[in-house]
């Protein structure tokens, strides 16, 4: 096994409890006990686990129903949903290669996920939204029609709204404020920059941020961090993906959180102990846990 793919040593602990507001337990190495076990030991004590196709959104109810320190979203995620419809010969997804099922496949699928939306430990629809790098123009109508379904049904069942928001911020915002977004909508794995960030502060949007947030190259992140209005911002680790400096290409989960945080909390000028009491109260009210 390579270095580059063991595990990062814990970090310090957290002096207070918080959330990772999006995680993929599901594809991380590990059983799930595990991983929160890890993740409550450095101070991480509530995971939001994310669902992105059928069997996943499953899994995630699954489990939130399983675990007190689990909440679960469903949802298909923007490049499931084009794959659904059309097809994925090359098997790129979890599921392998598949034949296009048409609109007919699509709208069953999303009456799934309308039904695991109405579970009590379901308390997000998504990560939904539109993803204009790894689709193509082909499939940005399903992309579109899904994504406005999914806000359909996260307000139908008062439920949060988490968005997949990938080279795609003008289309996200614009569908949003033709649909009218859900009363909590969070912009996971948030990917805007310092102006974008007004407009989302504008319509109280949560911001998300990841690992990815203490890259050498994501100053845009970091100013938009700067300037996000402090009951707004969230904190993920979209594990096993997006892990922070100083460990990034090495697997990501919930127990490196506070690496992150302290990221946050450097750029905000803030104390980790008010920033992280921010971040646990937030989570729990935009996911109204």
């Amino acid at each position: 096994m390579p270095s580059n793919a063991e595990a990062p040593p814990l970090p310090d602990p957290l002096r207070v409890p918080v959330a990772d507001s999006h995680t993929h337990l599901d594809m991380q190495s590990g059983t799930v006990e595990e991983g929160l076990a890890k993740a409550a030991s450095v101070g991480v004590t509530t995971v939001v686990q994310v669902g992105c196709d059928l069997k996943g959104s499953r899994w995630a109810a699954e489990t939130a129903a399983a675990y007190d320190a689990v909440h679960a979203t469903v949802a298909l995620h923007p490049n499931e949903a084009p794959r659904i419809v059309h097809g994925d010969p090359d098997g790129w997804s979890r599921q392998g290669a598949r034949e296009g099922g048409g609109a007919g496949a699509l709208d069953e699928a999303l009456a799934e996920i309308d039904r695991l939306a109405a579970l009590a430990q379901v308390k997000g629809v998504g990560e939904t939204g539109l993803d204009h790098f790894r689709t193509g123009p082909e499939g940005i109508a399903a992309q579109e029609l899904s994504f406005r379904a999914h806000i359909e049904i996260a307000k139908r069942h008062g439920k949060a709204l988490v968005i997949h928001d990938r080279d795609a911020h003008a289309d996200v915002l614009r569908i949003l404020k033709e649909e009218g977004a859900p009363e909590r909508t969070v912009f996971h794995c948030y990917s805007g920059d310092a102006e974008m960030a007004a407009v989302c502060a504008r319509a109280g949007y949560y911001m998300s941020f990841a690992g990815n947030m203490t890259f050498k190259n994501a100053q845009p992140l970091r100013d938009a961090l700067a300037v996000a209005p402090l009951e707004l911002v969230l904190v993920e680790t979209d594990a096993p993906f997006l892990t922070p400096v100083p460990y990034r290409g090495r697997p990501n989960a919930p127990y490196l959180i506070p690496v992150t945080i302290r990221a946050m909390a450097a750029v905000r000028g803030l104390d980790e102990d008010v920033l992280a009491t921010a971040l646990s109260a937030n989570t729990a009210r935009a996911f109204d846990y």
